[in-house]
């Protein structure tokens, strides 16, 4: 149901693309021939935006099975907790040993 929300930007981008092509139409020179072609990218943008809706809609249910509908089976929580570099609210603050002294020259 959601795959029906690709329908708005391809109108979208067919409505531009009939509106540059009308305005090319009324234009010359340079600006025609790049209306032509901006007006050509925008129809295959929108086919592009349905093409990409017609796959995710074959092949989403295959992919994606499993994985949001049921436990997660990765890694584990070692991935998850704190660090050894962070800070861990309740412990106690770590002593870093003192810094040398340098020797005292004459």
């Amino acid at each position: 149901m959601i795959y029906f929300l690709a329908l708005i930007p391809a109108t979208g981008l067919t409505v531009m693309g009939y509106f540059v092509f009308y305005l090319a139409s009324r234009s010359d020179g340079s600006f025609q021939r790049f209306g032509k072609y901006l007006g050509f990218w925008a129809f295959t943008l929108a086919g592009l935006v349905i093409l990409g809706a017609i796959f995710a809609a074959a092949n989403g249910h295959h992919q994606m099975h499993g994985r949001m509908h049921g436990p997660w089976h990765g890694p584990g929580p070692r991935f998850f907790g704190p660090r050894g570099d962070e800070f861990q609210p309740g412990a106690p603050p770590e002593t870093a040993p003192a810094a040398p002294t340098p020797p005292a020259s004459h």
